[in-house]
């Protein structure tokens, strides 16, 4: 296995207890193994701006990329919604071979990396061949996402799914969505296959578990699926819509958070995608158990499923990070500044992240890094000694970055430039894009360009 070594100069690097000016950081195999003053560049070293941790995409369905786009205009139903958007999901990845699922899924994580994410974590229920029946390889299709993931170099961290139902009824899988369909027994052999598939990776791939949601498992498997591998990361979608939550409190006699909260032991190994749909209580509650919320602001707006109460979350000590979730949109910055502006809105406010010690991007970089880490199970998001070497930098001639320092630099990058402002990105210290692109962009653009060629003739 490759060993990646190196070492990098930046005029700026925030470090875990601030700032700090002209810092010389060396890694060794994926990790950072000395953090020093250096007023001179090493000729060596590579030159950079601004250094920070490169935050975790903490949640994404890889192949939904492909559909950017083509869900904008109104079907037959009056009001669209997530509902009817999700037919026409169902019916675009009838197409989908495991070629294009390659093919897509490796120009997604290219983007993730180019707008400055260091690590993807993959909610993979795209299981089976068209009509349910499952691949003569069952982890067919996890395959193709660690192949994704080898040539990108992006840290990986794959959550196969467990998805039964059709709902909270037990109904049986529609079209479609029969391609995402095991039984506890099926899943746990896949989970098994995947995981000897992420073998074909550097040391820092994790494998996760996710039950799918309340609606599409029953209570005895998502007991058995809770246990299948403890010591690893368990992300589940939870309280997105409020159907959503109508149903599981019809059919589980509880909301779906208290639901949750009083039947299993929820704690920092969990992070709950999007939680849009929260009382109060609940937002409290669930911020003490150290799990992480999985925010996806994009998608989350593109859906309407609802504002994340951030703010009280934060304020109950929770822990929060950034995922693309439908890919229609790959920006760091922009998921950054659309969650800030969501709370500035239904509170009336400015700068709602922002505390007496740091400036908003700041506290949103740091918290999106902090718990990208965590949900992923990365022993990174911070720039320290031992740490995982997932790394940013940002290019200070920019002209939005000129003459900005400290948190306004930051301030600046979110609120004012966008992700152009990235020049490089080390995933456990592999430089995968330098100059703002990554080290195979061409190639993997054509590839994902002969792919949704054909597929986006729905």
């Amino acid at each position: 296995m490759q060993r990646h070594t190196g070492r990098i100069w930046a005029q700026r690097a925030l470090l875990a207890d601030g700032w700090a000016c002209d810092v010389s950081l060396d890694h060794d195999s994926g990790r950072i193994v000395r953090v020093q003053a250096a007023t001179a560049p090493d000729p060596d070293a590579i030159r950079v701006g601004a250094l920070l941790p490169a935050p975790a995409n903490l949640h994404s369905h890889a192949f939904q990329r492909a559909m950017a786009g083509l869900t904008e205009q109104r079907g037959p139903d009056p009001r669209d919604s997530f509902w009817t958007w999700r037919q026409l999901m169902f019916r675009f990845l009838d197409r989908l071979t495991p070629e294009d699922v390659q093919a897509i899924t490796a120009f997604v994580q290219m983007q993730m990396l180019e707008a400055g994410y260091g690590a993807v974590a993959e909610f993979h229920y795209l299981h089976h061949a068209p009509g349910g029946t499952p691949y003569a390889n069952l982890a067919e299709m996890s395959e193709r996402l660690v192949a994704a993931a080898d040539q990108t170099g992006i840290g990986l961290t794959l959550l196969p799914v467990l998805y039964q139902y059709g709902g909270c009824d037990q109904r049986a899988l529609g079209p479609g969505q029969i391609r995402f369909g095991n039984d506890l027994d099926r899943f746990s052999r896949l989970v098994e296959r995947a995981e000897i598939a992420l073998g074909a990776l550097p040391s820092d791939a994790r494998l996760g578990i996710a039950p799918h949601s309340l609606r599409a498992v029953s209570q005895a498997a998502l007991a058995a699926a809770i246990a299948l591998r403890p010591d690893m990361p368990l992300h589940m979608h939870l309280a997105e819509q409020p159907a959503e939550v109508e149903e599981v409190l019809q059919a589980w006699g509880a909301r779906p958070v208290e639901w949750l909260l009083a039947n299993a032991d929820v704690d920092s190994r969990w992070c709950l995608i999007h939680c849009t749909q929260m009382h109060r209580h609940e937002t409290q509650s669930l911020a003490a158990t150290g799990a992480v919320a999985g925010l996806c602001p994009i998608t989350e707006s593109s859906l309407g499923d609802g504002i994340f109460d951030g703010i009280a979350y934060r304020d109950a000590g929770g822990l929060w990070g950034i995922g693309s979730d439908s890919n229609i949109r790959i920006s760091l910055s922009e998921e950054l500044r659309t969650l800030d502006y969501s709370q500035r809105l239904r509170d009336h406010s400015r700068a709602a992240f922002a505390t007496a010690q740091n400036s908003t991007a700041r506290a949103l970089l740091e918290g999106a890094a902090r718990g990208g880490a965590q949900a992923t199970g990365r022993d990174g998001g911070v720039l320290s000694l031992g740490k995982l070497a997932d790394l940013v930098a940002l290019d200070t001639t920019h002209i939005d970055l000129d003459g900005c320092t400290g948190d306004t630099l930051l301030d600046a990058v979110v609120f004012a430039a966008d992700d152009r402002a990235v020049s490089d990105v080390w995933s456990a210290g592999r430089h995968v894009v330098q100059g703002g692109r990554h080290m195979h962009h061409d190639a993997i653009s054509a590839a994902y360009r002969a792919a949704v060629r054909r597929l986006r003739q729905i």
